[in-house]
């Protein structure tokens, strides 16, 4: 190897020689194996004409077929078919030269015709075999010289071994595949590249008695349940688990080792992708101007990337948040190639802003995303939860009323069901208000309501990466805190959904999966990081905060649910209100605002919200009032 190519990248010009070198060893093994090893005199009289003109030919179908610009020792399938192009175009240059020859000049061929055609063979075959043994020899030997890294792929597919293969290709990792494993039984005991294919059940055992730093999940199809079981058992024996990227986002179709990423930590909710009525959405988007509040935020964000996808007319963007609305429109841009929008700054709460943007805007569609939603913080600040939550989407709804929009589609939050925090209860009073204007003009108010969404603003997950990155702890309030959670793609891809179904006057709830331990949470993101709890990384338990409760509910004792057509979305059958009554209690809820008086703030706020009732919080006492009260 060495004395063949010294250099660690042959330079081109070598590869181009020893290319021609073996074009002319077939040229030869060509005319000995024609005449049987016994070459006629009248033959090799004519290799001053024959050699020149072969090789001339080759040497220009080389050049132009950039024949010698691959690196060999990573010689590919597309390296064999250019080599197969390379050598037939000659050939056929060949063939129709000796045509002209025989026809036009002097009645004879330059190269004998079958010459021709054994040539063809023999120099694909030698250049090929050069290039595979040259690939073989340099594996081999890179494999011998350096530490082994065992990995096991799971999928013994065509992926699988494209997989194996971009391993292998990449001589600076020290990847070495272990075993393939795959649930089709047909499988079993077969070898792909020397490796043997596994069965499923065998995954556990086979990390457990072998040292495997990672395992690549292949398979292109996998449910996201199976995925979330793998996941589980790699977590339990330590092991990273990565996994590739989707067919059509492979570079050129060809899979890239930089693509094989870290598995995310939204594959262990184990859940399915959501089918949606594209159809519907589309005819209910496109064309339309949609404006979309809290665009900024992570929710309202990816509203706006799915909806850019339905051809609207125009995406009025509205936040008071300047850089992250300045960072939306660059990535709407430079991202998603759409500019159908308008960015807009301003607050919900200030009327004469909004009032303004719905003159000087058709606003079709609103998607009311803007919110205050951090809990210790609105405990701590109730006047401004109500100012914003309450007021603010009150404004919001009036103006889009007056405005004749076609419809108003209110982001709420699980926390408004049985509130035991400002938050909570300040979203349950939005909700009644926008209710209640239901049935008042031509616009339809529909509230969607969910859990927890991964990597939000406010989330757990990107306070915990914080946490994990700075080497800990990790601070859960209480080891038995629970909530439920889903994707952002998943929370804005169901209010869509929503939004087409809805009649006007519903509060749809969106199946939010089985409840997830925070403490839970915490530790397979440890584990994911690749840390040992207790040796790299500690967890601190901190105390429930205030208003923060242990189990969350999407629907309080009182309510129930009717099914809709999609099996993901329900339908809250909840009391409704009279626009008179909450208008009202609004109106002497602001005095209370404006006086910043937070005990009889929020003493109107439970009034209004009877189930409100206030946990690990400095309003608890005014629950004890109630309750003696009520004596």
């Amino acid at each position: 190897m060495p004395i063949l190519f010294p250099f660690k990248t042959t330079p081109r010009w070598i590869i181009f020689l020893w290319d021609m070198l073996i074009c002319f060893v077939s040229l030869m093994v060509a005319y000995q194996l024609r005449f049987n090893f016994s070459i006629p005199q009248v033959e090799v009289d004519t290799f001053s004409v024959v050699i020149p003109f072969v090789l001339g030919v080759r040497a220009i179908s080389f050049i132009i077929g950039k024949n010698y610009a691959g690196m060999i020792r990573y010689t590919s399938t597309k390296d064999a078919e250019r080599i197969f192009f390379v050598i037939t175009s000659g050939a056929l240059f060949i063939l129709i030269a000796n045509q002209v020859s025989f026809h036009f000049i002097d009645g004879k061929y330059i190269v004998p015709t079958s010459i021709v055609f054994i040539d063809f063979l023999a120099t694909i075959f030698l250049l090929a075999s050069y290039r595979m043994g040259i690939k073989a020899t340099w594996f081999e030997i890179s494999k011998a010289t350096r530490e082994k890294t065992h990995v096991i792929i799971f999928g013994a597919g065509e992926a699988g071994i494209i997989t194996q293969r971009t391993l292998m290709r990449d001589a600076g990792t020290k990847y070495d595949v272990l075993a393939f494993i795959d649930d089709d039984r047909q499988k079993l005991g077969t070898k792909l590249e020397g490796v043997t294919v596994h069965q499923a059940n065998k995954l556990d055992k086979l990390l457990k008695e072998n040292d495997v730093s990672s395992v690549i999940i292949s398979i292109q199809n996998i449910s996201q349940k199976r995925k979330s079981e793998i996941i589980e058992i790699c977590l339990e024996n330590n092991t990273k688990v990565l996994n590739i990227p989707p067919v059509k986002d492979w570079i050129n179709g060809q899979l890239s080792i930089r693509q094989i990423k870290d598995i995310k930590l939204e594959d262990l909710l184990g859940r399915e992708p959501i089918e949606l009525d594209f159809k519907k959405i589309k005819g209910h988007l496109s064309g339309k101007t949609i404006l979309i509040t809290g665009a900024a935020g992570s929710i309202g964000s990816e509203l706006v990337y799915q909806i850019s996808r339905f051809k609207p007319k125009m995406l009025v963007l509205f936040d008071q948040a300047e850089s992250p609305l300045y960072e939306l429109e660059l990535e709407l841009i430079s991202k998603y190639n759409f500019k159908s929008f308008t960015t807009i700054i301003g607050s919900i709460q200030n009327k004469a802003r909004i009032n303004w943007l719905f003159k000087n805007h058709k606003i079709d569609l609103v998607y009311h995303a803007a919110a205050y939603k951090h809990v210790p913080m609105m405990e701590n600040h109730p006047s401004e939860a109500i100012r914003d939550n309450v007021f603010g989407s009150r404004v919001l709804a009036d103006e889009a009323l007056a405005a004749n929009v076609d419809e108003f589609v209110m982001v709420s939050t699980d926390k408004a069901v049985n509130p035991t925090n400002v938050m909570g209860a300040s979203k349950r009073i939005a909700e009644m208000y926008v209710q209640s204007l239901n049935g008042k003009g031509k616009s339809k108010y529909i509230t969607t309501r969910f859990g927890n969404v991964l990597g939000s603003n406010g989330s757990v997950i990107p306070l915990f990466k914080k946490q994990i990155e700075k080497g800990g702890p990790i601070t859960v309030t209480d080891p038995e805190v629970t909530r439920y959670f889903m994707t952002i793609s998943e929370a804005a891809q169901l209010v869509l959904e929503a939004s087409v179904m809805g009649k006007g006057g519903e509060i749809f709830l969106f199946d939010m999966g089985q409840p997830v331990k925070i403490d839970d949470l915490a530790k397979k993101m440890i584990k994911l990081s690749n840390l040992e709890l207790d040796k790299d990384i500690q967890i601190a338990y901190t105390g429930l905060r205030p208003g923060e409760k242990l189990y969350e509910e999407l629907l309080t004792s009182s309510e129930n649910t009717k099914p809709t057509h999609h099996p993901r979305i329900m339908i809250g059958q909840v009391t409704e209100c009279e626009h008179e009554k909450i208008t009202n209690d609004l109106n002497e809820l602001a005095k209370f605002v404006d006086e910043t008086d937070n005990f009889q703030l929020v003493r109107k706020m439970k009034d209004i919200v009877p189930e409100f009732v206030s946990n690990n919080s400095q309003f608890e006492e005014l629950d004890k009032e109630k309750k003696l009260t009520s004596k």
